[in-house]
């Protein structure tokens, strides 16, 4: 074993990253001493969502490496070589999302990614969400490709495929080491999970798991390899005991000392017995490497720790054996992907759209909105809004020329236009779930924010309590009506159940999709020049009635303040053919 204080040379490999080095209470000194203490570097990446090649900042095909790319597994596999030669007591983990974000997914499923990832020489993976984006029969097909174990204490499922691939953990018998997976629960309701596969709550099945390993085995040094997302990783350290470190995803957090970074590399939580849990996580698409020199003691309580997320820039070199299959396999879609559809004058900017309003959010709900009041101007069925979750805005897309492969890359999911019915009351409640993130008719957590199309002003006080912060709606300046009838522009995704923003339904027709009217959008009104408006806004005032606002003779409404309301009714889209309607193709 090497002393990690060697892990610094790993550190200033790295560009773009501090030397995030941090003492535990328990040791004043790092060293490997006679009692036991034993020290190992885990190297670990998350949330690549399918991007196998390297990739510009926005995340979309790098198309001049010159001007600085990032990520993708030829270049990983290089430094990840690297480090094993130099650090050979070492474990390499895998935090879940292969799947969905690139046309190497649309295109080709879980093969070249399986593929790739043996390449790779795993470790262990844990399942994320958006594993099960194709059902469980074929995430079943994908898990039995691997050359390596997989880990989720909290999934259970009758699926044989599943049943016969997916451990609660894996004992490394050369490093005495245990590394328990566990997967986010709200799988169900943001992919297409099947009815004999469930997620049990996490903090109790780590907790049981740590318990078997005590009590069955030698092991006392133990891992969690994490899809749940940094906020439940540091509760569930909080409380659980028997943990040392958790290796984290989902939430696509960074963490270090570089600029936007979100909390330290590692974050240190206690643990129930007031033992200190180390807590990392490595942002997404692979841009960033993890690596973690950990230090336990003879009774596998983590002493100290060294290390920091590397950058995946130009500095690491592409394996070539590697890339070149990569290059290979896109060419099978590459003139596809190349073909232009139109201009942006903007960057469409995706990076904020959990967060508020977003350009790319924004100009996709517009396109909902276009495309749906194009085929019902001057009917009765003409559309209020479009609504759409964040978490479907997938990468960014640049200034300049938009391509075909930008598009699927930035909407991957193959989700359908539907419309929904409500009254003015319940589009409220439903409006009121959203922003409290506390769906009104079901009290279940909303798991995504939302964007809206242009004409839509939402007004909120974040600062009141969950159900009480909608202060007005307005609809092109006209104050949402309890008594009215409005049409909803939206998803099979979101209308199903998804990300629980509405009560889930089937009741509703599958239009085209989504990608598709995206593109009718940017061929029809190319170049696109749209600017970022205040759609969904903070507001200090409090919902006190429901009355129309009145236009003032500069044409801007004076806004009033409606009131939350009981009660939903979900309305089929045409009742003349409310018998011709077609289940949701939820992904």
């Amino acid at each position: 074993m090497k002393p990690s204080l060697a892990l610094a040379a790993l550190v200033l490999a790295g560009t773009a990253v501090a030397d995030d080095y941090l003492y535990s209470r328990r040791l004043a000194k790092r060293f490997v001493d006679d009692d036991g203490h034993y020290n190992v570097t885990f190297f670990h990446i998350n949330d690549v969502h399918a991007h196998l090649d390297q990739f510009s900042s926005s995340g979309t095909t790098c198309e001049d490496p010159e001007k600085g790319c990032y990520g993708g597994y030829a270049r990983i596999k290089t430094k990840v070589n690297e480090l094993r030669e130099q650090y050979p007591d070492n474990l390499w983990l895998n935090a879940g999302d292969e799947f969905q974000g690139t046309l190497f997914y649309q295109y080709y499923g879980g093969e070249k990614i399986a593929e790739t990832i043996n390449d790779l020489k795993f470790d262990a993976m844990t399942l994320g969400n958006h594993e099960w984006d194709g059902g469980d029969e074929a995430l079943g097909e994908f898990l039995l490709n691997l050359t390596f174990p997989v880990v989720s204490c909290n999934v259970k499922s009758e699926v044989s495929s599943l049943n016969q691939t997916i451990k609660n953990y894996h004992i490394f018998d050369g490093h005495e080491i245990a590394v328990i997976g566990a997967t986010t629960t709200t799988t169900p309701s943001i992919s297409s999970v099947g009815n004999t596969t469930t997620f049990l709550e996490p903090i109790a099945e780590v907790q049981k798991a740590i318990w078997e390993i005590r009590n069955e085995t030698d092991v006392n040094r133990i891992v969690l390899l994490s899809h749940l997302g940094y906020n439940v990783d540091q509760e569930l350290a909080a409380q659980t005991e028997g943990l040392s470190l958790i290796i984290g995803g989902h939430s696509h957090t960074l963490l270090g000392d570089m600029e936007d970074a979100e909390g330290d590399y590692p974050t240190i939580v206690e643990d129930l017995n007031g033992d200190e849990v180390f807590i990392v996580t490595a942002y997404r698409w692979g841009e960033y490497l993890g690596a973690i020199d950990l230090t336990f003691d003879d009774e596998g309580k983590a002493l100290a720790y060294h290390g920091a997320p590397i950058h995946m820039d130009n500095s690491t070199s592409l394996d070539e054996e590697l890339d070149d299959k990569i290059q290979d396999w896109a060419e099978a879609f590459s003139e596809f992907a190349a073909e232009v559809l139109g201009e942006t004058d903007a960057v469409l900017v995706q990076s904020t759209c959990q967060d508020g309003d977003c350009l790319l959010g924004q100009v996709m709900a517009d396109a909902m909105f276009e495309y749906r009041f194009n085929q019902t101007e001057g009917t009765d069925e003409e559309p209020a809004l479009a609504l759409i979750n964040a978490g479907g805005v997938r990468a960014e897309i640049d200034e300049g020329e938009i391509t075909r492969g930008e598009v699927l890359t930035a909407f991957p999911f193959g989700n359908a236009i539907v419309e929904l019915v409500f009254s003015g009351e319940d589009l409220r409640k439903v409006l009121e779930g959203a922003v409290s993130y506390v769906n009104q008719f079901n009290d279940q957590e909303i798991s995504s924010w939302f964007q809206v199309s242009r004409g839509v002003r939402i007004q909120f006080n974040p600062d009141n309590e969950p159900g009480s912060r909608l202060v007005n709606v307005t609809l092109n300046g006209t104050t949402i009506d309890d008594a009215s009838e409005y049409r909803v522009v939206t998803l099979d995704f979101l209308a199903g159940g998804g990300d629980n923003i509405f009560v889930a339904t089937n009741d509703f027709i599958t239009l085209d999709t989504q990608d598709e009217v995206l593109t009718q959008y940017i061929v029809a009104r190319t170049p696109l020049s749209p600017e970022l408006e205040e759609r969904v806004v903070d507001s200090d005032g409090q919902a006190s009635g429901n009355e129309t606002s009145q236009v003032s003779a500069g044409g801007e409404a004076e806004e009033t303040q409606g009131e939350d309301a009981a009660g939903m009714l979900s309305i089929p889209i045409w009742t003349a053919v409310a018998g011709a309607v077609l289940a949701a193709m939820v992904l």
